[in-house]
């Protein structure tokens, strides 16, 4: 007994008695259902095979919907960061009242999506839509945003972005005020120009940050289905239907659960491949060394 008791004295398990819980759910909710998805994706009537993935990669409206899934992203991710770091830029400033400013910016983080896109819904309709009253006191005709094939892929960023931009824009304010002020003072003494502070100082010493921001927000974006699944439900012809939409499909409207098993399963490979990048350049130089400070 005295043995045992030498083992949990030099063994702390009290710390991972208190994490237990959280690990128990997220085998049962999070690893499991992985597990789960991708076995189902082998089988088909009971049997172990390759049948459904050939059959899902001949499948043109599976690669249609990749394709939409990463022009959204290609579209999304840039405007978001931009957007954010710009924003984060704006209210990285000691003046009185400026936590008013970033409580405005925060606040569509705190609405639930689910409502969010409803609102939108309502404002971009082509018919009494607040978007489209102001866009015809200036003359301009009724625009179709959310049943243009042209324009439904941008609202839905729009949409997206407005929700999440000022997500992100915490992120990389909480990096800013991580920078020592002191290197400004001294680019400031050396007649640094702004621009050359930003691209020289600010963006070298937030870097981690905002490679952090750009995988996490390629990741939220691989898997936008709110706003599809609620208002555009894929469309117009397809403009809008999104890989994750179509594992929600395949799942729930056609009852086809090995079809939606692979479909997720190489959603997950995808975003498995971007965390392998993150944590590439995550354990690089640290540029938060640089001289001076």
């Amino acid at each position: 007994m005295t043995r045992y008791k030498g083992f949990f004295n030099r063994f702390n398990y009290i710390p991972y008695l208190f994490i237990l819980p959280a690990f128990i759910l997220i085998l049962l909710f999070k690893a499991y259902p992985i597990y789960k998805t991708i076995i189902d994706g082998f089988k088909n009537d009971g049997m172990w095979t390759f049948s459904v993935y050939k059959r899902v990669f001949s499948d043109m409206s599976f690669w249609n919907s990749l394709w939409i899934s990463i022009k959204i992203n290609l579209i999304m991710l840039p405007l978001q960061i931009i957007l954010a770091f710009c924003m984060a830029l704006l209210v990285n400033v000691d003046i009185k009242g400026v936590g008013i400013f970033r409580t405005i910016y925060y606040l569509p983080v705190t609405i639930s999506l689910t409502i969010a896109t409803i609102l939108w819904n309502l404002m971009l309709s082509p018919n009494n839509g607040v978007i489209n009253s102001m866009l015809g006191i200036i003359n301009i005709p009724p625009q179709g945003f959310l049943i243009s094939k042209s324009q439904a892929l941008w609202s839905i960023v729009v949409i997206a972005s407005w929700k999440g931009v000022g997500f992100w824009m915490m992120f990389i304010l909480a990096g800013l005020k991580n920078i020592d002020s002191g290197l400004f003072e001294s680019a400031k003494m050396d007649g640094a120009r702004y621009l050359t502070v930003l691209f020289k100082i600010v963006i070298p010493m937030i870097k981690k940050v905002l490679l952090f921001v750009i995988i996490a927000d390629t990741i939220g974006g691989m898997l936008l289905f709110a706003p599809v699944q609620l208002i555009t439900k894929g469309g117009p012809e397809g403009s809008t239907h999104v890989l994750i939409y179509e594992a929600y499909n395949a799942a729930f409207l056609f009852g086809d659960r090995p079809r939606a098993a692979v479909i997720v399963t190489v959603l997950l490979i995808i975003i498995i491949i971007i965390v392998v990048i993150q944590f590439k350049f995550l354990n690089g130089k640290d540029d938060s060394t640089i001289k001076g400070r």
